[in-house]
């Protein structure tokens, strides 16, 4: 029996055996052998995906051969001249590595609002990373729908547990299957050809002939079982690392614990033990005869230079670390503007998606623009432009749902109200109703606080940000003051000048609803009037917004005294009302004046975001960083920009030598596209310590390209330092191409050779990608 294709039924079941083989070794691969969730997820079965009110279909969704991606495939029969029954069109697919989360319930937007509550048990939406819109399905059942999201959770999970050796196998094996173009288990010189460029490396005919003749042993013109095997091994084979070893591993080729402890002690500059080199040893070497010896092979000291306890960023620091007992005011917050936008700032969609993605990133502080609804309810949206509108007490009820999922240390709803004093009631209402209990509507001390309270003590709690009609200390008075109804409203999104805004926020009042007023404790926002007028006349919870012209400014004419005044008061900075396309300013200035809400639009991948994301990747990536002390004391001399001497001044030499990179992306999907990079190493700081330096550009080699570069950069604030490692695709005739950045604080490096993640443009790791790098600081003379 043939179908159209002439693939007889002896060719199909060739085809599942193999399919059957390579899900069997993929699955033994995750450890997931006989666990009857990914045997679920394999057989697959049929979901109603929802787009709309009036778009709901029936798809068929299975987890492919791979283990890693999703198939999905319409119920329609496919009929072209490429296609029949038997083998149809291949259909959209995703990988496990895009999901940012599955959440079961109605708990995305579009679940909200296109299917009806009696469905809430069925339905579940799945988060993707980056830009991508969420998918939002409808099982069969309610017991269906938790079985796709424990079965994804579970599979995922253990996709993000293997070891970047396994991920690269895994990685290495779907690339071989789809370089078997016959499917016969064999490569040939144009499939070992067409292989080596689905991983990122353009090889001359000669080069790939040579190779395949070295791993050809059989001479049968092609290459199977151990001959791949072989090729997988002189393809995988890292030199580098295998130097590294060989010097230290002096009995029989294997490193001792003792040879383990001189590795740890000379070359990371780390306090290593007899017992911590025999840890090492029990978690990391996958020969169980080795490992009986008490012995590392090479196979895992590679395991281990790849473990999060053995990278470039200081383990300690991944965890919370700092002391979180002081108060508020004293640290870095990870902050955003605009934060319902998904793009940009004139027509761009609203969403509370937007929401649920800062606070997964870690964002502390989510600013709200508030109008009034049609219809009572007040709305979130860009004021004056075409961006769409949403409720806001969805918004509300989707950080409740999300605040505390990356971090549980204290969020900010950040206010910027232009509603009628009854829509403010409104929201009044829905914050209390909604938030309950982890509301802050009153001071924690019985008397009037002197000071803001810590994160710790707010573990858990939503402050908020806003006007209000007087003092704070106006409530602990037997008589209260006379009740004010207005205030000056600000406005964030102009950029007139100084005399203009001035003569604007005058004129111009805001009737504010007591309800609302009396929920600002900590965070009462005020027009700013100058220092000396901020130490005279503002109580340490009034603090101002700053558009990052001004702040800039004062961070540069001013520095001292913004960092003094950022000791006792909070400043909140903001984007210019002219980035319309959502862009972001450098942060780095505005830290180092001790600005603690440097506001940026999350939404917008860019080089001051990964930047963003570099200062809160440590303290357990809670959002938020204790400012060194220096910018904690009243009286400090502290002046970013003429250094005078102090506790700051801590002159470093930073020595980094970039060694190599592994499986690097491709950028581009047509075949013949290979990666040509090149590596910048920068610095950020304050202005003495700024620096960069780039790598010359390997060409035809995203694989495993080498540099053994070494560059030393002069850094004299160390505790306000950033490096960011940057990898783009070098082009001669136009701009390079981003590939994959990591950012982190200076003082979290680790010394000695270590590895590098590489994350792509959303801030998400790249499976696979990575640098391998020697780092040294010394004391500068």
């Amino acid at each position: 029996m043939e179908c159209v294709h002439g693939r007889t039924e002896a060719d199909e079941t060739q085809r599942r055996v193999r399919n059957q083989k390579t899900i069997q070794m993929n699955v033994k691969l995750l450890g997931m052998e006989g666990d009857p969730k990914i045997k679920f997820l394999l057989d697959g079965g049929d979901l109603l995906k929802v787009r709309s009110s009036n778009w709901k279909k029936t798809r068929y969704y299975k987890l492919q051969e791979d283990c890693k991606t999703m198939w999905q495939e319409s119920k329609k029969t496919f009929k072209s001249k490429q296609t029949c029954e038997c083998w149809p069109s291949v259909p959209p697919t995703f990988s496990l590595d895009e999901i940012a989360a599955v959440n079961l319930g109605r708990q995305s937007e579009g679940l909200k609002k296109y299917t009806e509550e009696q469905v809430e048990g069925r339905c579940f939406s799945i988060m993707f990373k980056g830009r991508r819109r969420n998918l939002d399905l409808i099982a069969s059942s309610e017991e269906e729908a938790k079985q796709w999201v424990n079965s994804l959770e579970k599979l995922i999970t253990h996709m993000s547990n293997l070891s970047p050796q396994q991920k690269t196998e895994h990685w290495i094996l779907a690339c071989l299957r789809k370089a078997d173009k016959n499917k016969d288990e064999k490569l040939s010189l144009s499939e070992l050809k067409n292989f080596l460029r689905l991983i990122n490396i353009e090889v001359d005919d000669d080069h790939a002939e040579m190779i395949f003749k070295k791993c050809d042993k059989s001479k049968s013109g092609y290459l199977s079982g151990e001959e791949i095997e072989h090729f997988y091994d002189l393809l995988t084979h890292r030199e580098e690392i295998n130097v590294i070893y060989e010097t230290y591993a002096q009995t029989a080729g294997f490193m001792t614990p003792e040879n383990l402890v001189e590795f740890l002690m000379k070359e990371q500059r780390e306090k290593a033990t007899l017992a911590e080199a025999h840890r090492i040893i029990e978690n990391h070497e996958p020969d169980e005869n080795v490992k009986a010896k008490k012995l590392l092979s090479i196979d895992g000291f590679i395991m281990y230079m790849h473990h999060p306890e053995a990278m470039l960023l200081n383990s300690d620091h991944q965890e919370v670390y700092q002391d979180m007992s002081q108060p508020l005011n004293h640290y870095f917050i990870s902050s955003s503007h605009n934060t319902y936008l998904m793009e940009d700032q004139l027509k761009g969609p609203s969403s509370t998606e937007a929401y649920v993605r800062a606070l997964l990133k870690g964002c502390r502080c989510v600013e709200l623009d508030c109008w009034d609804g049609s219809d009572g309810e007040p709305l979130i949206y860009h004021g004056f432009t075409l961006t769409s509108r949403i409720l806001f007490k969805d918004v509300i009820k989707a950080i409740k749902e999300n605040a505390f999922k990356t971090s549980e240390y204290p969020v900010i709803i950040s206010l910027e109200n232009h509603c009628s004093v009854e829509q403010q009631k409104v929201m009044a209402h829905h914050m209390n109703s909604i938030l309950g209990s982890a509301l802050i509507t009153a001071p924690l001390e019985d008397d009037m606080p002197t000071d803001f309270p810590s994160p710790e003590e707010l573990k858990g709690k939503f402050l908020i940000k806003g006007k209000r009609l007087n003092k704070l200390e106006a409530s602990y008075r037997a008589e209260a003051e006379a009740e004010l109804t207005d205030v000056t409203e600000e406005e964030e999104s102009n950029d007139e000048d100084e005399e203009k805004e001035k003569e604007k926020s005058k004129k111009k009042k805001l009737k504010l609803a007591k309800e609302l007023s009396d929920m600002v404790i900590y965070f009462k926002s005020v027009h700013f009037n100058g220092f000396e007028d901020a130490v005279k006349n503002l109580s340490f919870y009034e603090m101002s917004s700053f558009k990052e012209g001004k702040a800039v400014g004062f961070s540069e004419e001013s520095a001292n005294l913004f960092v003094r005044h950022n000791v006792h008061k909070v400043s909140r900075i903001y984007p210019a009302g002219s980035r319309t396309n959502s862009s972001n300013y450098n942060p780095v200035p505005l830290w180092n004046a001790g600005c603690q809400l440097v506001a940026l639009n999350f939404q917008t991948p860019c080089s001051e975001m990964d930047v963003n994301q570099g200062r809160f990747l440590i303290n357990g990536k809670s959002g938020y960083v204790l400012k060194p002390a220096y910018m904690r004391d009243i009286a400090t001399e502290f002046d970013p920009i003429t250094l005078t001497r102090g506790d700051w001044l801590k002159h470093k030499m930073l020595h980094v030598m970039i060694i190599s990179a592994q499986q690097l992306p491709k950028l581009n999907k047509k075949k013949s596209s290979i990666v040509d990079p090149m590596v910048t190493v920068e610095m950020y700081g304050v202005p003495a310590d700024v620096a960069k330096k780039e790598t010359h550009t390997v060409e035809n080699n995203g694989f495993n390209p080498s540099w053994n570069e070494s560059f030393q950069f002069d850094v004299y604030v160390p505790d306000l330092a950033l490096v960011r490692f940057m990898v783009e695709d070098h082009d001669s005739t136009s701009d390079n191409e981003f590939v994959g950045q990591y950012t982190l604080p200076f003082n979290s490096l680790k010394m000695g050779y270590r590895h590098v993640p590489l994350l792509n443009k959303n801030g998400d790791r790249l499976p696979s990608a990575g640098l391998f790098v020697h780092i040294m600081v010394v004391d500068a003379k």
